[in-house]
């Protein structure tokens, strides 16, 4: 087995509290989709962090709760805004286009985030038959780039779209992460800041599987139950993933899990610049963005599993995770300073 890697926190394994509550949810039977106690106190769960006036529809991964939101909040005509770096542009393989009939609009962001001034120029066409219709924004907290919006930051972007009657979505992949990084409870960032649909994943912190996808306002989820059968996110075992839920929120585990990986990726991050590395984002959570030679990465790649981001500027993005060590940390550093040296 190769040495922990870096490559993505997707990589980790799952905490042994998930397990264990997986393991514990797996004795007798319980009603189906959803229509168990298991799946009522998860939901519960969800409604002190965020309040009880929304709705709450779990789903398999990630790419399922994007385009689960999408489906719910636009039609066929509509298009959505998003930085060119989103995973939902970048890495679903056209999920949310295919499934919504969407045109996905880019914007080029120098950090991941976008800004109302960056969004202006794509707010045109209204009412012109000829022109996708605006009508979703959708950001990520944290963002691809690891980098993590302030909550000013988030209600700028949600007056913008509200002022032009749009919605706004969050991937919330790694939520966790940027609730750590701001010190703010979820709901600060999300619903108070004005989102309208959040992706609230588990699965990069600990989780084995499964995100839920969280509507602010119940209007807009009055179809969802039909999207989520009809793109298959439908689980019949549905306590499986409300069994994590619960164990992920019990005594603030979710948070303990993303402490520890943006604690690591800061260790990382110190150690490899006192080498010379030059590191290209701010490290707000649990990524690290860096500028390493090509010789140097591919020989440090023999032993260390990562991703090459940007490989025309030699640029590699490093992960860590709920179960990173920092012997991890100090063995991945003396490779590289060994090779930085040769």
């Amino acid at each position: 087995m190769n040495k922990r890697g870096f490559a993505s926190d997707n990589n980790s394994g799952v905490h042994p509290k998930i397990l264990e509550a997986i393991v514990n949810a797996n004795s007798g039977h319980v009603a189906g989709y959803g229509d168990d106690v298991y799946t009522q106190q998860a939901v519960n769960e969800f409604k002190k962090h965020f309040g009880n006036e929304i709705q709450v529809f779990f789903v398999f991964n990630g790419t399922g709760a994007n385009v689960l939101s999408i489906n719910s909040l636009t039609n066929s005509f509509n298009a959505v805004i998003c930085p060119a770096t989103a995973h939902i542009f970048v890495d679903e393989c056209g999920a949310p286009e295919k499934a919504s009939g969407c045109k996905l609009i880019p914007v080029i962001t120098q950090n991941g985030k976008l800004t109302p001034e960056l969004i202006k120029p794509h707010l045109q066409g209204f009412g012109f038959e000829h022109h996708s219709q605006p009508k979703l924004i959708s950001i990520s907290q944290v963002t691809e780039l690891g980098t993590v919006y302030t909550v000013d930051e988030i209600k700028a972007i949600c007056d913008l779209a509200h002022q032009h009657n749009m919605l706004v979505h969050m991937d919330g992949a790694r939520i966790a992460n940027a609730a750590v990084s701001l010190d703010l409870p979820f709901k600060n960032f999300t619903k108070d800041a004005g989102v309208d649909v959040l992706s609230f994943g588990g699965t990069k912190n600990g989780m084995m599987f499964g995100e839920a996808v969280i509507f602010f306002n119940n209007d807009l989820a009055k179809n969802t139950k039909y999207f989520r059968k009809q793109s298959t996110q439908l689980y019949s075992k549905m306590r499986f993933i409300a069994a994590q839920f619960i164990a992920y929120f019990e005594n603030d585990l979710w948070k303990t899990n993303a402490t520890h990986s943006n604690k690591m990726a800061s260790l990382l991050a110190s150690k490899v610049e006192k080498l010379g590395i030059k590191i290209t984002q701010d490290v707000s959570a649990n990524g690290i963005f860096a500028i390493v030679d090509d010789d140097v990465r591919d020989k440090l790649q023999q032993d260390y599993f990562f991703y090459p981001w940007d490989e025309l500027n030699h640029e590699v993005r490093w992960m860590t995770s709920f179960d990173t060590t920092p012997d991890d940390i100090e063995n991945f550093h003396n490779a590289l300073e060994q090779l930085l040296n040769e």
